[in-house]
């Protein structure tokens, strides 16, 4: 069989591991375009603009056709190049592609001692950066990134197993380089100081939890998380417990997870399946959703491979996490299992099937101005209001709420679906959705401005979350405070704001946290009148913290042009208040089209408190904005 490698330079191998010649650069580009593709048709005017982006040469179609004839003359009568349909597609089996392979280790590579030497034949497999020869294209840009992140992965799970073989000084090595070429991987370094505590080195220990904190500090602007801390305290005091004990939990996890491996009865269908349940629970019982969603898409990317729609599904929908937050926190991961999931679809036809794949495809387009998502989670409620199923109908109704962003004011509906979803989990037991009901109920109330009955919402999601051992629930209950400090005006909502951000820096949400804290800040600062500034990570919402930095330089000229410059607010939790300081930076500069828009979009939310809905932070009340913008236009409109 022939074999392909993308984990470095692209090649071609034949059966006896001979290298095939394969031409030129853009021979290599070709067929490295087509592998990405993973079976899918690439059309050939698609070929030619990622080839020659922008500047086809004028026979580009023909030199394509070459490119492809060429090729399979070099792969022999055997070649996996298939014309179909406007273009051509990559036909390969899934072990001929190193890639494929990588994923297929990692995705069924658990914590335990049997999976040393597959991980560690696999990371061999790497011969340098994915798809090598093209740093600079475009296309094998998204396809790069996740295989690489799947690498570091690959990492921490080997430096697991090795730790569960009991060789953790065959860890440390490894882990050292890990942690100073990615030094924002806190699992990373949280695996080398146990490595070598359990080297005996717990002076190490702590000398690598400091280097941690100092390069966090240094490449972030943040604090470890409770992890690192705890770990560092562990450390500090010899607990025991960092010590694998024969008859512990982690032996028996590593015993559990061997035999399931080695279980000769278990086909690729039971164990994608039993890894898409683990995968659930580590989303929901402290494994990260970040990093969970990031798996669940390498997961569902082997169940393509395989070839069966139907498996595909069920692996997509068997993951039925809620999410808490109207922004992915990976949207590449996010993208690809949608787009799996669009292509399953049309092989599901069991309605309680067709409801978990289109819940899906709704959760992971949250936040995106796009007519597919709602359409998904209306039908998917619908279909799971026929098929009776409780816990089918929470998770859709989940994903309703998920998708009531699309204009503001929408937070007594999204209140409306999480009563129904607390009945559901209270008559039928479902613990995760009691957290989620609670959760959303927190963050309706607050919005609509009861803020005693938000407090005593959040005290029912932490107890629930205490019973119910989510670790995720005490980051919200936590934010939930600072936010009613700063509503309230209290003198240390500014230090509450840090407190919380530290708790969230260790939860993996990237999506929740990616610019969270100097949001909170802007907005408790211009209520205060005070400047605005200085900010360290805005994120995702720094188009509309600029204009105000930039008033607050006294450069209004610059201001008006970020002003003209503000997208459209995404549709998510922050909606009202980026709304509200878009209107009123425009109303500094006297953006009066910019205003006016501002007004419209606020005004179905007139009675919310702007941002608490969230749940994490205030801009206070919407119609104090709507007075402020609507006042200053008039003045404008009468020349005042």
């Amino acid at each position: 069989m022939t074999t392909f490698q993308v984990l470095g330079p692209v090649a071609a191998f034949d059966a006896l591991g001979g290298r095939l010649n394969l031409g030129g650069p853009r021979h290599r580009e070709v067929l490295a375009r087509l592998i990405v593709a993973r079976g899918r048709v690439v059309p050939l005017p698609t070929l030619i603009e990622d080839l020659w982006p922008g500047d086809p040469p004028r026979r580009a179609a023909g030199s394509v056709r070459t490119f492809v004839s060429a090729l399979r003359a070099a792969l022999g009568g055997a070649h996996p190049i298939a014309t179909a349909g406007p273009g051509y597609a990559f036909r390969g089996a899934a072990e001929s592609v190193d890639a494929w392979r990588f994923e297929a280790v990692v995705a069924r590579s658990g914590p335990d001692a049997d999976a040393v030497g597959p991980l560690e034949e696999a990371l061999g497999w790497w011969q340098g950066p994915a798809f090598a020869d093209f740093p600079d294209a475009a296309w094998a840009r998204a396809e790069r990134g996740r295989l690489t992140e799947l690498r570091l992965q690959a990492v921490e799970q080997l430096a697991r197993a090795r730790l569960a073989a009991g060789r953790p000084e065959l860890a440390v090595p490894d882990l050292d380089a890990h942690v100073t070429d990615h030094p924002w991987r806190e699992d990373g370094w949280w695996l080398l100081a146990l490595a070598l505590y359990r080297c005996e080195r717990p002076g190490d220990a702590l000398a690598v939890l400091r280097r941690a904190r100092g390069r966090l500090a240094e490449e972030l602007g943040t604090d470890p998380g409770p992890r690192l801390a705890a770990l560092e305290t562990d450390v500090l005091r010899r607990s025991p417990g960092l010590l694998l004990r024969p008859d512990g939990p982690d032996r028996v996890w590593a015993s559990a997870a061997a035999e399931w491996e080695r279980n000769p009865v278990l086909g690729a269908r039971a164990k994608l399946e039993s890894t898409t349940s683990l995968l659930r629970s580590l989303a929901v019982h402290g494994g990260g959703p970040g990093t969970a969603v990031a798996r669940h898409a390498a997961t569902v990317a082997v169940a393509e491979q395989l070839g069966n729609p139907r498996l595909t599904a069920r692996v997509i929908g068997g993951y039925d996490v809620p999410s808490v937050w109207a922004r992915s926190d990976d949207p590449r991961s996010s993208a690809a299992i949608v787009a799996a999931a669009e292509r399953a679809l049309h092989a599901t036809e069991a309605p309680a099937d067709r409801a978990r794949v289109l819940a899906a495809i709704a959760l992971e387009t949250r936040g995106l101005r796009d007519s597919r998502g709602p359409e998904a989670a209306r039908e998917a409620e619908r279909l799971a209001r026929r098929a009776g199923d409780p816990a089918l109908l929470a998770f859709a109704l989940s994903a309703r709420i998920m998708q009531t962003f699309e204009r503001a004011g929408l937070a007594a509906q999204r209140g409306h679906l999480a009563r129904e979803i607390g009945t559901l989990a209270a008559e039928h037991d479902l613990p995760t959705y009691t957290i989620l009901a609670h959760l959303v109920q927190m963050q309706c109330r607050a919005a609509l401005g009861d803020l005693d009955g938000a407090a005593a919402a959040a005290e029912a999601l932490g107890d629930a979350g205490e019973r119910f051992d989510s670790p995720l629930v005490p980051v919200f209950v936590t934010w939930f405070a600072a936010m009613r400090a700063a509503e309230t005006g209290a003198a240390d909502a500014e230090a509450r704001y840090r407190e919380a951000a530290r708790l969230l820096a260790g939860a993996d949400m990237p999506g929740v946290e990616h610019g969270l804290l100097d949001l909170a800040l802007v907005c408790l600062r211009l209520r205060r009148g005070e400047r605005p500034g200085p900010v360290h990570d805005p994120g995702p919402y720094e188009p509309w913290i600029r204009p105000h930095l930039l008033l607050a330089d006294g450069r209004t000229a610059q201001a008006a042009d970020a002003v003209r410059a503000l997208p459209e607010p995404p549709p998510d939790h922050m909606l009202e208040v980026l709304w509200c300081l878009a209107g009123r930076a425009a109303l500094a500069v006297g953006d009066s089209g910019t205003v006016a828009r501002a007004e419209h979009a606020l005004a179905p939310a007139a009675e919310e408190i702007a941002g608490a809905g969230s749940g994490m932070l205030t801009f206070g009340p919407v119609r104090e904005h709507l007075a402020a913008l609507r006042s200053g236009g008039a003045n404008r409109r009468a020349g005042c």
